[in-house]
């Protein structure tokens, strides 16, 4: 199976499930979208009233926001992945319980699998906390760690800085570093991997006739 049909196989899966009790008030599920081979992936916290309409995570304001400070790092929204740590919507666009994180967790970990991302970026306190725990995220934003194969940088969510802004300046000097980080990211990677040596091909053994 390819990378782009376990992708689809698992948006499938979003689309009829019912681990938590967000199925019940949902109009999309939102499994989540982008480049199969995509080098980052950006996870925010929840879809919110467009995104369950629509069924496309960050469509509204935050969406447009995050597009730009896409484009003012120099990338396009269509180069990155782009998803939530819960793919159905809260009611009233309430922060996601725990059960329903649990639910959803599957899902994100298959995804993130199939993509093999060099980069994370984790939009708001709740991705972060699936990295960080006990971290605060105005304490670590725009800091790269290395986890495991890959590295998390954790920044404001786009709608944070909406609502509040005086955010806004830092999320955008982050972003404005990504190219350089994933620059830092591909190198590091890179002389981590396993020198692969290969083994010359056995050689046809002599049946004795005697």
């Amino acid at each position: 199976m390819t990378t782009e049909e376990t992708l689809a196989h698992i948006a499938k899966e979003v689309s009829v499930c019912q681990k938590c009790a967000l199925y019940h008030s949902r109009k999309n599920s939102v499994p989540g979208e982008g480049p199969a081979n995509s080098e980052i992936m950006c996870i925010g916290e929840g879809p919110g009233f467009h995104e369950n309409e629509q069924g496309r995570p960050f469509v509204g304001a935050a969406g447009q926001f995050l597009n730009e400070l896409l484009a003012q790092a120099g990338m396009k929204r269509e180069e990155v992945w782009i998803g939530n740590v819960v793919k159905c919507r809260p009611p009233g666009n309430r922060d996601p319980l725990p059960e329903e994180l649990s639910a959803c967790n599957e899902y994100l970990e298959r995804q993130i699998a199939a993509i093999n991302p060099k980069i994370i970026i984790t939009l708001g306190r709740f991705s972060m906390g699936k990295y960080m725990p006990g971290a605060k995220i105005s304490s670590v934003h725009g800091q790269m760690r290395r986890i495991g194969d890959r590295f998390v940088i954790a920044m404001f969510h786009p709608a944070a800085a909406l609502h509040q802004a005086s955010l806004k300046p830092a999320i955008m000097k982050d972003f404005a570093q990504l190219p350089k980080l994933l620059e830092q990211a591909r190198a590091a990677l890179k002389r981590s991997a396993p020198t692969q040596v290969e083994t010359p091909p056995e050689e046809p053994k002599q049946l004795s006739l005697f």
